[in-house]
């Protein structure tokens, strides 16, 4: 009897460890974006209290949407401080960029203020945009570390999915300058 628990225990044990070696489903989204696609429209909260849509861009001013994982941890840390820190290589382009997660407004509004960043986190807590944009890890998950890039017709200009914290301002101002975006008024990039 003694043994028929041990291994009904053992048994329970293994099934468990095997469970948790399970990766979780994927998330539910649309095909996988592609350059040339249309970018999903939004309209999310951002750290400097203002909602974003980027249809408000079209028409107007190419836009750059860097997805990162989460706040405070240490590569987005040191992401959102390039860009904190070299904001300046990039508004030498006519563009608005962005970082964004799936962490909460109040979340993201701390660690932009920690950063010193001078320009708005974006927040999807529901994932229904980062869904639509196919960077979540799975449906509870954080965003994938990818930075999509817009264009004034809100079609995708590109995509970069081996985004370098370290010098991810100095990196998206050359592929600002690799796409041909307008130059910021009164500057030269």
């Amino acid at each position: 009897m003694r043994l028929m628990f041990v291994m009904s225990m053992l048994f329970m044990v293994a099934v468990g460890f095997a469970a948790a070696q399970t990766p979780p489903p994927a998330a539910a989204a649309g095909p996988e974006l592609q350059v040339g696609d249309q970018a999903p429209d939004f309209a999310l909260q951002a750290s400097d209290g203002k909602t974003y849509k980027l249809s408000d861009y079209r028409g107007k001013q190419a836009v750059v949407l860097a997805w990162f994982p989460k706040a405070y941890t240490s590569g987005c840390t040191i992401e959102c401080k390039s860009l904190a820190e070299h904001g300046d290589m990039i508004k030498k382009y006519d563009v608005t960029y962005f970082m964004a997660s799936v962490d909460p407004v109040t979340d993201n509004k701390g660690f932009a203020e920690q950063q010193h960043a001078d320009f708005p986190l974006l927040s999807d807590p529901t994932r229904e945009t980062a869904a639509k944009y196919g960077v979540l890890t799975n449906p509870n998950g954080v965003a994938k570390r990818w930075t999509f890039y817009i264009g004034k017709d809100g079609k995708i200009l590109a995509i970069d999915k081996a985004v370098k914290p370290a010098t991810s301002a100095e990196d998206m101002a050359a592929k600002l300058g690799e796409l041909k975006v307008d130059a910021a008024r009164g500057t030269r990039p």
